[in-house]
């Protein structure tokens, strides 16, 4: 991974993930590259509506003004268009006042090959192929889903929720659920309890908010995490120990024993969630921003 930005937060986002391009992307998969050509640059003075990572994006750069000094979040903008029909991007990324000035327009070809040379720890795309090749790469990276009713969330603290297995973890517990069922992974995660997992695809990303939080005063950050996962006691002791294992802190961990997590995602406001099982999501999107993670046994 690239270290040209130091220790800063670094996050890709796709242009179509930042701003709401559904009728020029319709232009081009109706009418070809030409059509769409014509329509970006004709209206490339005609401001974008945000997409679904826009809420996030800006509460993102916030942090810098928070801290002062040399900025600590960089986001990237990685986008299929050309510089010349991306203008209208640009122009749009003015309009709202967002501090991005690195990109990388790949001219039609998918940009995921240089998520690993900016160096990114996150790569949020609407594309799922772009995406399963940035998980194959090592970086953290989520299919953005369309939510059917959006939550504006607190307008100060940015709500980062994570699914467990397969996302922060790695899938081996989820193997054995997968394979025997309830029993036997409840009888492993029991007789593993003090073995930490392994990481998963999502790791290296919390390990990375968690520096940027660690730069605040205590109870003063704008970043709160939450575990999120299906499972409960006693299967909650090894997760403890993992995270323990790792120095990483979690502010709020919900074990649900297999409840639906939309409504507990709703209550605590996530700007974002990432889960590896599409059904999940699907039930998520109904009330927040939802990133798939086509990662681990449940994607195979």
């Amino acid at each position: 991974m690239s270290s040209g930005f130091g220790k800063k937060l670094v996050i890709a986002i796709s242009s179509r993930a930042l701003f709401d391009l559904d009728d020029s992307h319709q232009v081009y998969q109706d009418e070809g590259l030409e059509a769409y050509a014509r329509y970006q640059i004709d209206r490339e003075d005609e401001i974008l509506r945000p997409g679904e990572a826009f809420p996030m994006v800006q509460k993102l750069l916030r942090i810098n003004e928070r801290l002062g000094g040399e900025p600590r979040v960089e986001v990237l903008l990685l986008s299929r268009n050309s510089a010349d029909t991306g203008l209208r991007i640009f122009n749009s990324i003015e309009h709202y006042g967002l501090h991005i000035t690195r990109a990388a327009f790949s001219g039609g070809e998918s940009p995921y090959r240089y998520v690993s040379a900016f160096g990114c720890h996150l790569f949020l795309s609407t594309d799922a192929e772009d995406v399963r090749s940035a998980l194959e790469n090592g970086v953290a990276a989520a299919t953005l889903m369309s939510s059917s009713s959006p939550q504006e969330g607190s307008e100060s603290t940015l709500k980062f929720a994570f699914d467990g297995d397969a996302v922060l973890f790695s899938d081996e517990s989820e193997k054995i659920y997968k394979s025997q069922g309830l029993d036997a992974f409840t009888e492993n995660e029991k007789s593993a309890a003090r073995e930490p997992m392994s990481g998963g695809p999502f790791k290296a990303f919390l390990s990375a908010l968690h520096g940027l939080q660690a730069e605040f005063p205590p109870h003063e950050s704008p970043i709160r995490t939450a575990l999120v996962t299906a499972r409960s006691a006693p299967a909650h002791e090894r997760v403890i120990r993992t995270l323990r294992a790792w120095n990483i802190r979690i502010d709020e961990s919900l074990f649900l024993g297999g409840l639906d997590k939309a409504a507990f995602l709703k209550a605590y406001g996530a700007d974002v969630f990432f889960d590896d099982q599409e059904l999940h999501c699907d039930s998520a999107g109904l009330h927040v921003a939802t990133g798939h993670v086509p990662h681990g046994v449940a994607n195979s």
